[in-house]
């Protein structure tokens, strides 16, 4: 299965009383495929709120966006959390709703080892069919992945890829051992560059709500080694990059796509809508 360069973790529109707003939601779907260039779409991730979304907000978020894609661009649900069942449970259910493959996080708050973190994922794998990307996010799940744990966990046939956010020492020890076609995607926006540079695969994005055309553009340029090319779209994308994580994901990223026309609704508690003063400075930054 092959996820493409750029993915775009998407966001979740709600209405005004804090449900998911379906219209809104298919006008985003058709936005990040045509506009956005994206490859695949991450459904249900972090950026979509996932600790704020229902069971059957899930499975009905997952049913919609693969029909609205309609083959145009794959998706990938985040059915990850902490507790192994629970994901094994999610899992299932992305699968009977048809797509292509799942993001699973590594378990917070419980503070698994790293041998419990490796049964966790082997467990999650050995339930299901579909290509299975991990997630490697210190800073949200305290417990972080060894660059040993995840090149033992790509061993497993169905596990083909990982989105890491440690260091790109880290990213560097996994790409020198993993395996053929175990890809490795940044999950940092502002380091997509030089994680291509030392033979990541692409990026799951935040910033590619907005920017991913330009996005795509840097990537493309470098693959075809029009390097210097590739290192000015970095410059002009780097403020958004790292604007965007002012404050807490997705808040920023959902006050972004409302001044450009594509109107996602708020965030739900314990998350809070950006004031007008952090919305004025996201303006100054967006293209």
């Amino acid at each position: 299965m092959q996820f493409g360069r750029l993915i775009t973790a998407m966001v979740t529109p709600f209405n005004g009383n804090g449900e998911i707003d379906w219209e809104a939601a298919g006008r985003l779907v058709d936005y990040l495929i045509d506009a956005q260039k994206s490859d695949s779409l991450v459904v249900s991730g972090t950026t979509g709120e996932s600790p704020t979304l229902t069971d059957g907000e899930k499975e009905a978020l997952f049913r919609f966006v693969v029909e609205r894609a309609a083959g145009r661009a794959r998706v990938i649900a985040g059915t990850g959390s902490n507790d192994t069942a629970h994901s094994i449970h999610l899992t299932r259910i992305a699968e009977q709703a048809g797509v292509d493959g799942v993001l699973l996080v590594v378990p917070y708050y419980n503070r698994p080892t790293q041998e419990g973190i490796y049964h966790h994922f082997k467990a999650i794998a050995e339930s299901t069919k579909l290509p299975v990307v991990l997630y490697n996010v210190p800073s949200r799940t305290v417990a972080s992945m060894t660059a040993e744990t995840t090149l033992r966990l790509a061993q497993i046939e169905n596990i083909v890829a990982t989105k890491e956010c440690a260091s790109l020492e880290q990213v560097s020890q996994i790409i020198a051992g993993a395996p053929d076609g175990f890809l490795v995607y940044s999950g940092d926006d502002s380091v997509t560059l030089p994680v291509l540079a030392i033979g990541g695969h692409g990026i799951v994005s935040v910033a590619s709500h907005v920017i991913g055309d330009r996005m795509k553009a840097m990537i493309e340029a470098y693959l075809d080694g029009r390097v210097q090319e590739a290192a000015a779209l970095h410059t002009e994308c780097f403020p958004v990059f790292k604007g965007l994580f002012e404050l807490p994901n997705p808040v920023l990223v959902k006050a972004a796509l409302g001044l450009v026309g594509q109107p996602v609704g708020g965030v739900r508690l314990p998350l809070v809508a950006a004031n007008e003063a952090e919305v004025d400075t996201l303006r100054k930054l967006l293209p």
